[in-house]
């Protein structure tokens, strides 16, 4: 039901946890993206080599051959770019067949072209770095025996060409400068992409790291809530007991002649009524009394039959209003959604007793609610760790759950809520909440479901 949280985990946290159980390696698609673009690079400096060595050296390649080996590698690179253009998890296993598509074009390509006499060999390091970054331990050194026999065969199977080693001519020796290249290539390749690796490895444990702490937040969030249903429970009978005691010295002779007395008792009752109220809101939060739960109405139906409600019952001086939604849509509130609006308008009031303002607006298919109070505004510790448990300016033991409620409240919503200070003094709240949560066609959908 839509605005609900569930004591039972719900289905956004079931399908939280399949996504943190498929992420093996949580930055894998922008590394699956880096080897992407490291093989164009492999493509655009293979072209380069073979017709500056053919023409500019006059060294016979078998360049056919060649180009065939460079099509396949541009074939493969092309499918790997139409495979992994959405983002989507990327398996050590599938990192590692990339890298053995890598080192086998490679393989080719130095067969053709001298075989272990060509400098470019040496790539076989960037290969087995790559993957002693990327790739999980057991893959890794499958890539090292890999590579190691894939140099052996090179120097057993020689290949068509055979190029001079002649180190003794010093740097106009072909080997040597070629070597120079290959190093520099390897040095400059590896500080780029492993830079770019390290941070992708970086922000995927980011990642990772707040998914568990959203998963700890809903955990404690379920906590409460079997605390406050049991609470509520707990509170029923006494507080029924207190309504009938009411309802009977209101009858009584020498009280019903006391008008001050039967003034205090009115004032009880009321204050009895909303306590009883609170207590039916927690039970249907936590899930019970589900036929009862959900209202159908409208936008601006539930929110100004609300804002009545609650200036009603609060000493406010000052309480400003502004419903700008134009044009309202049927939806589908239940409790968890007031309480949450009402809980705002609480802390604000605390905050600030004599002005507050309310403003409602829709923006293409969202709800923004805006609270904003004249008090002292937000610590600047609690905007940067907005929504998390415990953070309250108002120095009681066990604060800030409120605030903590409201935010994954709305994010169960697929929501948000920011918090910000005036420059004049106060705080303002921003509720976003999409449409797609509230409209009635989901409660329709869901029943159908």
């Amino acid at each position: 039901m839509p605005g609900r949280i569930e004591i039972l985990p719900n289905r956004e946290v079931l399908e939280r946890g399949a996504v943190a159980a498929e992420m093996e390696h949580p930055a894998g698609h922008q590394n699956m993206k880096l080897l992407i673009q490291l093989r164009w690079l492999a493509v655009i400096g293979q072209i380069s080599t073979i017709f500056g060595v053919g023409v500019g050296l006059g060294i016979a390649l078998p360049v056919p051959y060649m180009l065939e080996v460079l099509s396949c590698l541009i074939a493969f690179n092309l499918a790997s770019l139409l495979r992994w253009h959405e983002r989507q998890p990327v398996s050590n296993t599938a990192l590692f067949l990339a890298l053995l598509v890598d080192v086998t074009v490679l393989t080719a390509q130095l067969y053709l072209s001298g075989g272990i006499s060509n400098p470019f060999a040496f790539l076989y390091l960037l290969q087995v770095i790559l993957s002693a970054v990327l790739l999980e331990v057991w893959s890794t050194w499958i890539m090292v025996a890999i590579t190691s026999l894939c140099l052996a065969g090179l120097a057993l199977l020689p290949g068509p060409l055979i190029l001079p080693i002649d180190p003794e001519r010093g740097f106009s020796s072909l080997y040597v400068q070629g070597l120079l290249i290959c190093f520099i290539l390897n040095a400059a390749l590896l500080v780029v992409f492993i830079t770019r690796i390290n941070r992708n490895q970086r922000a995927g444990d980011a990642k990772v790291a707040d998914l568990r702490q959203r998963a700890a937040e809903e955990e404690h969030i379920i906590r409460m809530g079997l605390l406050a249903s049991g609470a509520a429970h707990e509170l029923g009978t006494p507080l029924a007991t207190l309504s009938v005691i009411l309802g009977d010295w209101r009858r009584m002779p020498e009280l019903s002649k006391n008008g001050e007395l039967l003034e205090e008792i009115t004032e009880m009752q009321a204050q009895l009524q909303r306590c009883k109220s609170i207590v039916s809101g927690i039970l249907l939060s936590a899930g019970e009394a589900r036929g009862e739960s959900s209202v159908k109405t409208t936008i601006n139906t539930f929110l100004n039959d609300l804002v009545d409600e609650w200036r009603s019952s609060r000493p406010i001086h000052d309480f400003e209003y502004d419903n700008r939604i134009e044009h309202d849509v049927p939806v589908v509130f239940d409790s968890t959604l007031k309480q949450t609006i009402c809980n705002v308008l609480d802390n604000a009031l605390e905050a600030s007793p004599d002005w507050l303002r309310f403003e409602a607006t829709r923006e293409a298919d969202a709800l923004h609610l805006v609270i904003t109070d004249a008090g002292p505004g937000f610590e600047p510790s609690m905007l940067t760790h907005l929504g998390k448990p415990y953070q309250s300016s108002k120095g009681k033991p066990g604060g800030g759950l409120g605030l903590f409620l409201v935010v994954n409240v709305a994010r169960t919503l697929g929501g948000t809520v920011t918090a910000r200070n005036r420059v004049q003094g106060g705080a303002v709240v921003h509720l976003a909440l999409p449409l797609a949560a509230i409209k009635l066609e989901r409660e329709s959908d869901h029943h159908a479901g």
